[in-house]
């Protein structure tokens, strides 16, 4: 199979970011990403392009990086609590997932990317659970919740 080096205009998830000089398979990048304006071939003449290119790329890391600071403040200020139906003796209907924890930020105001929230497995008992929130390559927050039932135990 031939492959090519292509010059990455745009971010590409699994692949690179722009201003990435990439391997790629010939027809991927004859087919795809030339088409789309993604890529071209690389040539020495593409330099300048290079280097405005590495220029626009730590602008927007960092006002990612700046932006990511900023949701983390929001969501350290945020005491999460999930009410859940529960059973006899305190057992769980189901269990506590991602997007149960997502829901609970978007009512707060805060929006996350399901990709962003890491919880090691779905809860299914009550009290202070912990769970990772990935904003950013260098932002992680470790977060807990806490998990109480709708109809409290008598």
């Amino acid at each position: 199979m031939a492959h090519v080096n292509v010059l990455l205009l745009k971010q590409l998830k699994g692949h690179g970011d722009e201003g990435k000089v990439v391997r790629v398979k010939a027809g991927f990048a004859r087919n795809f990403l030339v088409p789309k304006g993604w890529a071209i071939p690389e040539f020495r003449a593409n330099k300048k392009q290079v280097e405005a290119l590495c220029k626009a790329r730590e602008m927007r890391e960092a006002k990612e990086l700046e932006e990511a600071k900023a949701l983390a403040e929001k969501i350290k200020a945020v005491s999460l609590t999930v009410a859940v139906k529960t059973g006899e003796g305190g057992k769980l209907f189901g269990s506590v997932s991602n997007t149960d924890l997502l829901k609970r930020y978007a009512d707060e105001g805060i929006t996350l990317d399901k990709e962003c929230l890491r919880l090691p497995q779905s809860i299914k008992t009550l009290g202070h659970h912990t769970f990772h929130v990935r904003l950013h390559k260098d932002v992680v927050l470790d977060l807990s919740v806490e998990v109480v039932s709708e109809n409290p135990i008598e």
